[in-house]
């Protein structure tokens, strides 16, 4: 996934309200920048942080700065959680994601479960279709990503709709997309959301397969990198 253009390099003031923050660039200019996660982001929102803003020039828009990276201990950390579906889904339709390739159709965003959308749904003739659920990970601690960074109720619902697609004859897949490289495997978070955890483990003996990934940041643009192993 490439950046739509240059990203601008500036300081974290701080960020508030969830979906704002305030960035000094290196210009100087104060700017307010949207913050495209919903999460605690634990680690990852302290001042001071070098940060990368991606500057949108549509009308529409309320916000014409964005939040894309952060700087933590010298590597590139992704922020923005709207961009794991497109990366994932670029990456499938690559073949860089062993264990989905041999699906011909390819398709986002489609209606399922309970008043749902699933975020991938690949399909082929003579093969269940597989419903791919995308969750972006950029909590670390020691060497583990770690998911998710706040309790999330949503989250444990996807879970069991994906086990509900497996009891229904089709394939499901949990897939963890790490926006970082410093990690050396996946764990869920059962501490911030031992609900989700338990979750995870359900849906695990029903039959979803989980895996993660982790990215290989630049500040052009976001590529999916190599395989995690999960411990649980």
């Amino acid at each position: 996934m490439q950046f739509s253009g240059p990203l601008t390099r500036g300081t974290l003031v701080r960020r508030y309200k969830r979906f704002l923050s305030e960035v000094q660039l290196d210009s100087g200019e104060l700017v307010t920048a949207h913050v495209a996660n919903s999460g605690a982001m634990l680690g990852l929102s302290d001042p001071g942080l070098e940060v990368w803003l991606s500057y949108s020039t549509k009308p529409t828009r309320k916000l014409a700065w964005s939040w894309e990276l952060a700087r933590i201990d010298g590597r590139l950390v992704g922020i923005n959680t709207m961009h794991p579906n497109a990366i994932v889904a670029e990456a499938v339709a690559g073949g860089r994601i062993e264990e989905l390739t041999g699906y011909d159709g390819i398709r986002r965003e489609v209606p399922y479960g309970r008043a749902s959308r699933i975020d991938l749904l690949l399909s082929s003739a003579g093969r269940p279709t597989c419903f791919v659920e995308v969750k972006n990970v950029h909590l670390k601690r020691g060497e583990a990503a770690c998911f998710p960074d706040a309790v999330t109720a949503r989250g444990a619902k996807h879970l069991a709709e994906l086990a509900e697609m497996v009891a229904a004859g089709e394939r499901a897949v949990m897939l963890f997309l790490v926006q970082r490289d410093d990690c050396r495997f996946f764990s869920p978070a059962e501490d911030i959301d031992p609900t989700y955890a338990r979750a995870l483990h359900h849906a695990i003996a029903a039959g979803v397969e989980a895996i993660c990934y982790d990215c290989r940041l630049r500040l052009d643009g976001i590529d999916v990198g190599g395989s995690l192993p999960i411990r649980l």
